[in-house]
């Protein structure tokens, strides 16, 4: 079966020559646009202190996203764990999950942009216990009962729509990743498939519960055009810049110039 999503960053390079407002205003009707359609849903992604203006608060555009829509999941994918205080995104996530009715998903990761982590104070080495530390307050705060919470008693209201919070995953590059995904009890949203074998036996060897084969799929996209050269031509400035921006393959695409970077990035089809 096939799902069709549709995914934001909000980038805005000076070589789209349109502002930054009209951008987002263009993104919440393409939402609801997909969101007619039937696509599946729809994924906001996090980056802090970028250039070209990546979006750095992704629970805000979901709830924009949320009030225009009705049936198409929101996704978060990923909130970076490290630059959030969890009792907060407790709450963040608890509201936008209301004003979506239960639609609400949420990715956690540990990130790996040392420049973003400089710009928050936070230590690296403390990416994987910050993660860790996330996913449990969020489980216990979205119970909508009171818990002990660094030697203080709190209580997160309200509590979200979904019975015991939104949906929630863990999102990762290695095998380190998966197997916390695994020990925490908790889905696996991986950026490469290599490591899904990792997770899936972690959770076969502690729970028992084999999760079945990875059904993700990838992080290409198609692209339709009735002209093959003259659609490359429109995409190729856009696609580029997000393959050297951020990506597994962004050196690649530097290294070896456009046509092999589109090779790894991108399938053109024609209608």
């Amino acid at each position: 079966m096939a799902y069709l999503g549709i995914r934001f960053d909000l980038r805005n390079p000076e070589i789209a020559g349109t502002g930054m407002a009209e951008r987002y205003a263009a993104a919440l009707d393409m939402a609801e646009w997909a969101d007619r359609l039937g696509f599946s849903f729809l994924r906001l992604s996090e980056h802090h202190g970028s250039p070209d203006g990546y979006l750095p608060s992704p629970l805000t555009m979901a709830a924009a996203v949320a009030a225009r829509t009705d049936r198409i999941s929101v996704q978060v994918a990923a909130m970076v764990a490290s630059f959030h205080d969890p009792l907060r995104l407790a709450e963040d996530a608890a509201v936008v999950d209301l004003i979506a009715r239960g639609r609400l998903e949420l990715v956690i990761a540990n990130g790996y942009v040392e420049e973003e982590f400089a710009m928050f104070g936070v230590p690296m080495g403390e990416r994987a216990a910050r993660t860790t530390a996330a996913v449990e307050v969020l489980r216990r705060a979205w119970t909508g009962e009171p818990f002990e919470h660094q030697g203080r008693t709190v209580c997160v209201t309200p509590a979200p729509f979904r019975p015991r919070g939104p949906k929630l995953a863990l999102g990762g590059s290695s095998e380190a990743a998966a197997r916390r995904a695994a020990r925490l009890g908790v889905s696996f949203r991986p950026s490469t498939t290599a490591v899904w074998e990792a997770y899936r036996a972690e959770r076969v060897a502690l729970a028992g519960s084999d999760p079945g084969p990875y059904l993700g799929g990838d992080a290409s996209f198609t692209f339709l055009a009735l002209d093959v050269d003259a659609g490359w031509k429109a995409i190729a400035p856009y696609a580029l810049h997000e393959a050297n921006a951020y990506g597994s393959w962004a050196a690649a695409g530097a290294d070896t110039g456009w046509g092999q970077a589109a090779d790894a990035a991108s399938r053109c089809c024609t209608r």
